[in-house]
């Protein structure tokens, strides 16, 4: 059986999410906040394996028009040396909107500024999780 871990990747935090024991949705896990770059690949090594991953999911950020920030090419450089120490498959996922869908909803739950921050990315993780099962699983995003 696949279970999923997704890491939402950002300059001084990573959100994490797992999927469920079925696969169909996310849950936000917690957000891991960078040191330096070994350090913060072997942590997400040990997250891979705490939570019995057998597919990281990497969220990708593009523009909106699909086209690559220099935001893509850090977070690609980060994905290529995680891949590589990975125990397991690393895919990417299209993260476009993920982390304002996150604060969108942690603001209507009246979550302060201060909090959000310690929440968005495991948030925006969950975000980029549902969007991979919903494709894997053969659902657009409306889960038709």
């Amino acid at each position: 059986m696949e279970r999923y871990v997704a890491f939402d990747i950002g300059d001084k935090r990573i959100g994490v999410a797992v999927s469920d024991p079925f696969n169909t949705y996310a849950l936000p896990s917690q957000t891991y906040f960078r040191k330096e770059r070994q350090a913060d690949l072997n942590a997400l090594v040990e997250i891979v394996r705490q939570k019995g991953a057998t597919v990281a999911v990497c969220g990708l950020p593009v523009n909106f028009d699909g086209s690559e920030a220099l935001q893509t090419r850090k977070t690609k450089k980060f994905i290529e040396d995680f891949t590589a120490v990975c125990p397991v498959p690393v895919v990417c996922e299209d993260e476009r909107f993920t982390t304002v869908m996150a604060h969108e909803t942690l603001i209507s739950e009246g979550m302060s500024r201060k909090k959000r921050k310690n929440y968005v990315d495991a948030l925006a993780a969950a975000n980029i999780l549902d969007g991979y099962l919903a494709r894997v699983n053969g659902k657009n995003s409306a889960g038709n």
